[in-house]
């Protein structure tokens, strides 16, 4: 029986534990801390438990294509929950605009909230959305790492590919294209945060992510995100992975060019579920070091959940900001500092996911972008005084728990603080972002910082494909 050892159980290692496991092999994951997760985090504070990272399930598909191969599925793990509406867009002094789970309901709200014209715009929007992503994901998502030789090597299907996906614009100058109603373009430059790259340099591609939440839908899952780590863990351990919490991993050992063993223990494979950074860095020592790319570090954030008296809300809310929604990109990505008026993302936990709060409260999760590694003084005071202000929460309420670029950059090594390892900002980030499968044989990659990229449905295919990777190898 062949085994692998995957160092880190965040959502990427779950994934590959589970797929190998479904194809026989021996399977153990190591994890620094004491829990599974990773960026997909939870806290307790007052015996109340509550999300800490993602917020929103996209592309369910994904994570049920995972539960198959423990032997499971979605529907037998997992409760998910329609948002209607799903988010609320607010701008100071001027329109709010509700999303739904129903294209057709979000278009009416797009007309009843800034005009027909600007109905017809999104319309047009969203079907070219729908394009780049018909085009791009057999490519670019549930498949291998693209390289430029393998586009180049396909001919003309290859430049007629990428001539779909719209490689070349940046995602603003293509919203600009389009779209003329300011809101509508705040909404969607918003798109690129998702990966926490830069609307002003990312590919247009990135605009298919509009499509795949508003399109093909996001959900809340009963008892919070946290939920989705549980069931993947527990269809692993149902599978024979074996788990070992409160263990940093030190070095991978090397031999003859191939991975063959981590702190000492034999593998016929590692998979390293960890910010690539902590290869690059040296954190996690691997001899020859490989080359992977990390730069430019992608977004990070300042987090916080806020202690609100129970009301009624949205999932999901968007706070913008007065001045120019462009400059918090400038702020974050060109003057490297927290937006000095920045947009303020909020979730309610109990209305996204059904989970519980405190007798009289509920916890309100918060997001304000910042870059990786920089200081955020003065950015609660400012969320806080936002949140007031839109009514979202009563003066005395009060942040129980936050975090900053710092804490996280402490609690993952190697990756400053960013959320989705390199940004995406320029059309070649989808050929340089690392492969599954590494250089060093027996060596392999599967994390947010990875291919296809961060989010939960991306970490989970960064799993899968690492697994796949694998198991071609060893065929």
């Amino acid at each position: 029986m062949k085994k692998a050892v995957i160092i880190g159980a965040g959502l990427g290692g779950l994934a590959s534990a589970i797929e190998l496991a479904g194809r026989g092999w021996e399977v153990r994951v190591i994890e620094a801390a004491a829990e599974a997760g990773g960026k997909a985090g939870i806290a307790v504070v007052d015996g109340v438990e509550f999300d800490t990272g993602p917020s929103l399930l996209t592309l369910p598909e994904v994570l049920d294509g995972v539960l198959r191969a423990g032997g499971s599925s979605l529907g037998d793990e997992l409760d998910l929950l329609p948002l209607n509406p799903a988010f609320r867009y607010i701008w100071p002094g001027g329109p709010t605009l509700d999303m739904y789970a129903d294209p057709a309901e979000t278009l009416a709200s797009v007309r009843d909230a800034l005009g027909m014209a600007a109905e017809a715009e999104f319309a047009d929007f969203l079907a070219y959305s729908r394009r780049i992503w018909e085009a791009a994901a057999s490519r670019f998502v549930y498949a291998e790492a693209p390289t430029v030789f393998g586009v180049l090597r396909m001919g003309m299907t290859g430049l007629a590919a990428v001539s779909k996906i719209d490689g070349v614009r940046t995602m603003e100058a293509a919203i600009r294209s389009r779209v003329r109603t300011p809101a509508l373009r705040d909404v969607l430059a918003r798109y690129a945060t998702y990966n926490g790259s830069d609307a002003r340099r990312a590919p247009a591609t990135l605009n298919c992510i509009a499509h795949v939440e508003l399109g093909l839908g996001g959900w809340g899952v009963r008892g919070g995100m946290y939920s989705v780590v549980r069931a993947l863990e527990r269809v692993a351990r149902r599978g024979g992975v074996e788990f070992e919490y409160g263990r940093r991993v030190e070095r991978v050992d090397v031999k003859g060019g191939h991975a063959v063993a981590v702190d000492g223990e034999p593998a016929d494979v590692v998979v390293v579920n960890a910010d690539v950074g902590a290869v690059t860095a040296g954190l996690l020592r691997v001899e020859p070091r490989p080359s992977l790319n990390v730069e430019p570090r992608s977004m990070s954030g300042w987090n916080a959940v806020v202690r609100a008296r129970r009301a009624m809300r949205v999932g999901h809310t968007v706070l913008f900001p007065e001045r120019p929604y462009l400059e918090e990109f400038a702020d974050v990505f060109d003057r490297r500092r927290w937006p000095a008026d920045p947009t303020v993302y909020v979730c309610a936990q109990e209305r996204c996911h059904a989970r519980g709060g405190w007798p009289e409260d509920e916890p309100l999760f918060l997001m304000v972008n910042a870059p990786a590694g920089a200081e955020v003084d003065g950015v609660e005071a400012v969320a806080m005084r936002r949140l007031v202000g839109a009514g979202l929460i009563a003066i005395e309420d009060a942040v129980v728990w936050r975090r900053t670029p710092r804490d996280l950059a402490e609690r993952f090594p190697g990756s400053e603080g960013a959320l989705y390892g390199a940004a995406s900002n320029s059309m070649f980030s989808a050929f340089t972002r690392p492969a599954n499968r590494g250089t060093v044989r027996g060596l392999y990659y599967a994390s947010g910082s990875a291919h296809p990229g961060g989010g939960v449905p991306l970490c989970l295919q960064s799993g899968r494909q690492a697994a796949a990777d694998i198991l071609a190898d060893f065929a």
